[in-house]
């Protein structure tokens, strides 16, 4: 399965459009039916632009694909189904906490400052700038994206790293995804989980909600990062907040919540 899915997303600049669809707002399985039911031409004109730099013909298994045959399809449905539970499903608290607090900054800076102070913000990714109407990135090849009146879908990613990327197809909807910067040690976080001491301490979630505040968040972020009712993701940093172990402030018309002090020292077990 990894092999049929390396064909399709080589180490280049180009990996087919279809295997994105949507522009960053499904589930896995909304997104596998999606994939399911793309039109045959699409599928027949990218994977030729895939393959229209490569020596040799294009791999049997890839022309089944081309062609749009059902049980191709279906095989590479499974093949990223198995890949996401591998790859992703383990670390998808690490990866929601991340983008929530991605969402949380970007929000801001519209809030203040509108779209531009939006745009302006993306100035602290490397070799990203926003000048005079334009946002410049670091995108693998020379290429414009022009929106025409369209609106533009900002996506952050977790597995993005450095340059963004875009779909290649103009007439689709525009979509520019741009990466996230995980704090050092969230791959050990996320292999610790529940059974940390602090889990036993105060609960899986609890301490779940804590690691996440790398960066400030509101309720709503930690409710969709964790995948609670805001109701609950409220009443957890109550119990947080009375017991020391955060702090909420209000900024303008959002509540933001801070790990303390005593809060990081109850993830690391060390006061410092």
């Amino acid at each position: 399965m990894t092999r049929a899915l390396t064909r399709l997303c080589p180490d280049g600049s180009y990996f087919p459009d279809f295997l994105t669809p949507g522009r960053g707002d499904t589930d896995l399985e909304t997104g596998l039916d999606r994939l399911l039911t793309t039109p045959r031409h699409r599928l027949r004109t990218e994977i030729a632009r895939l393959h229209a730099h490569t020596a040799g013909p294009v791999p049997a298994g890839l022309r089944t694909l081309a062609d749009g045959r059902p049980e191709a399809l279906r095989r590479l449905v499974t093949a990223l189904r198995a890949y996401h539970q591998v790859a992703v499903e383990p670390y998808l608290t690490a990866m929601r906490a991340q983008a929530a607090a991605d969402r949380t900054v970007r929000a801001q800076a519209v809030l203040s400052h509108g779209a531009e102070g939006l745009l302006t913000g993306y100035d602290q990714l490397p070799g990203w700038r926003y000048r005079e109407g334009r946002l410049r990135a670091p995108y693998p090849v020379q290429r414009e994206l022009r929106l025409r009146g369209r609106t533009l879908t900002l996506v952050p990613a977790f597995f993005c790293v450095r340059a963004p990327l875009a779909l290649v197809d103009e007439e689709l909807p525009p979509v520019l995804v741009h990466p996230l910067s995980p704090a050092p040690g969230w791959l050990e976080r996320s292999r610790s989980g529940g059974d940390a001491p602090v889990a036993q301490l105060i609960g899986a979630s609890r301490a779940e909600l804590l690691r996440m505040l790398d960066r400030p968040m509101t309720t709503m972020d930690i409710a969709a990062a964790l995948r609670l009712a805001p109701s609950t993701a409220s009443r957890h940093a109550t119990v947080l907040r009375e017991a020391g172990l955060l702090l909420s402030q209000r900024q303008g018309v959002r509540v933001l919540h801070h790990r303390t002090v005593l809060g990081r020292a109850v993830l690391e077990g060390v006061l410092k």
